[in-house]
């Protein structure tokens, strides 16, 4: 099954500083067909002001990754971990038994972002907080894994699910394809660019679920940079 969800048909809400688009039931926003795609709970596509953000506040048993998309976005917690996190860089929260935290756009120019939430496996584990690098260039022409709990993942940021996030910048007229499980959920959202999947067309910031595929080929019908999770 492969299912477009088109931007225009997501969740919504414009506070000023923050347009928030949401493509699972989040906040204000409930769709009973669109709860959830396995264990992967939220994506959220931010666009936040500069000099704004969102003030402490806490989480807990999430694990939370956030893709920043441009500008940058500077995280501050109750463990005293602190960073500011890039355009096509990522940061990993696991919330664990509880964590507070505060992400500002201190930048001069807007700051639009992924935020996606993953179920855990594991429930009461110790908070933590990571960011790193992952520069475009190495995603050129494949999907590169930037956070993951499968075991064999190597050196990438961790999370507590049974899940990958990763990233690939694609030409237009290649593809990429990613192999994947009949059973597994895969979700794929073009940052940027119109892409194909089988016989399904998207544009930058739709959303493609895929289920019940030996593995999925992206075209790229424009320069395309993707994100996409694959999760139980």
């Amino acid at each position: 099954m492969i299912e477009l969800r088109p931007f225009n048909t997501l969740g919504a809400a414009n506070h000023g500083w923050l347009d928030a688009h949401h493509h699972f039931s989040f906040a204000s926003y409930h769709d009973p067909d669109r709860t959830n795609w396995g264990r992967l709970r939220v994506w959220n596509d931010d666009t936040i002001a500069p000099k704004t953000g969102f003030p402490t506040h806490p989480h807990h048993d999430m694990e939370i990754i956030t893709y920043v998309r441009k500008g940058a976005i500077t995280h501050r917690d109750s463990l005293g971990n602190e960073g500011r996190t890039e355009a096509g860089d990522v940061q990993v929260m696991s919330a664990g038994t509880g964590i507070q935290h505060s992400e500002y756009n201190l930048e001069d120019e807007e700051t639009t972002l992924f935020q996606i939430w993953i179920l855990p496996d594991r429930r009461g584990e110790k908070p933590s907080w990571g960011a790193r690098p992952f520069p475009r260039e190495d995603r050129a022409g494949k999907f590169v894994t930037l956070a993951s709990g499968i075991a064999g993942d190597g050196d990438v940021l961790p999370i507590r699910a049974d899940a990958r996030v990763l990233g690939a910048t694609v030409r237009a007229g290649d593809s990429v394809t990613y192999p994947t499980e009949p059973g597994r959920h895969a979700y794929l959202v073009p940052a940027k660019g119109r892409v194909r999947v089988g016989e399904v067309e998207a544009n930058a910031r739709d959303g493609i679920a895929v289920t019940g595929l030996d593995s999925i080929t992206v075209t790229a019908i424009e320069d395309a940079e993707l994100v996409l999770v694959d999760a139980a």
